[in-house]
């Protein structure tokens, strides 16, 4: 450009030349400002890079977790297509059909597991006064009649009787009371293994007699259960094996790079 300048005094060079020549001087300069800008910026984005990664393993990295939570997600999508029963049973009511589309949330059937039933006998109000949680229970079914009893244990005794919790409560302002014997259900738990022998169905009648000799139970429970009477772990199971499958993805990748560095290692070693 300064040699353009000096030629241009003596009238070597045209003005327009000039002109074009002090234009891609500009050019130039322009685009090396905007390629120093992105250097600065790339090592911005290094140190704060390498600021968010010090101390973490590949499992760690923020794009390795933001990537594995996407394969795990799609994983789990594809897998809940088949919709697993939570707990062994029959199907006692069913609302779908083949073929139907379904939503989420949408019940598609009852399962029954007849290996964990219980009874609800509704013992009258005077009768409550001697039943104590634990005391053992004999049953008869009208399904197999006398012949067939089945041992039970008292496991809980209801808060409130059955009227109380009804549609339509009864209601006494008026003062005309009449006196009606009120019921309390009471939970039996059933053997499992006689069950298994002689099954029951939901909804049977069933007639209960307590064994109310041992009075050193209690009449309501001071403590919840320690555990749910049913319990599954077949979600647990399929959030396992996402898990896994994306260990398996991290793995292979892994795996995929010492190969392509160890290539480029020799290609350079070759070349040298």
């Amino acid at each position: 450009m300064n040699r353009r300048q000096a030629l241009a005094g003596n009238g070597a060079v045209s003005k327009e030349e000039l002109n074009h020549a002090k234009s891609q001087l500009t050019t130039a300069q322009n685009a090396l400002s905007a390629a120093q800008a992105g250097v600065a910026a790339a090592r911005e984005q290094l140190s704060s890079n390498q600021t968010l990664t010090e101390g973490t393993n590949v499992e760690g990295h923020p794009s390795v977790v933001a990537a594995s939570a996407k394969v795990r997600e799609a994983f789990l999508a594809l897998h809940r297509a088949e919709l697993p029963a939570p707990v062994d049973g029959y199907v006692a009511k069913r609302t779908v059909q083949l073929g139907q589309r379904v939503a989420a949330g949408a019940p598609l059937m009852a399962i029954i597991p007849l290996n964990q039933l219980w009874v609800d006998a509704n013992f009258k109000e005077v009768q409550l006064r001697n039943i104590r949680i634990g005391q053992p229970v004999k049953l008869t079914a009208d399904l197999y009649g006398k012949k067939m009893e089945y041992k039970g244990t008292v496991a809980g005794l209801g808060a409130g009787t059955g009227a109380a919790f009804s549609l339509l409560p009864a209601q006494n302002a008026t003062g005309n009371w009449i006196k009606v014997v009120q019921r309390v259900p009471v939970r039996v738990a059933l053997d499992a293994e006689q069950l298994a022998q002689n099954p029951l169905r939901v909804g049977l009648s069933m007639e209960a007699t307590v064994d109310v000799t041992d009075q050193s139970g209690k009449s309501l429970a001071d403590a919840p259960r320690t555990a749910s009477a049913t319990q599954t772990d077949v979600y647990t199971v399929l959030d396992q094996q996402a898990s896994d499958e994306v260990r398996k993805v991290i793995a292979a990748n892994l795996g995929r790079g010492a190969k392509t560095n160890a290539h480029a290692a020799a290609k350079t070693a070759s070349g040298v």
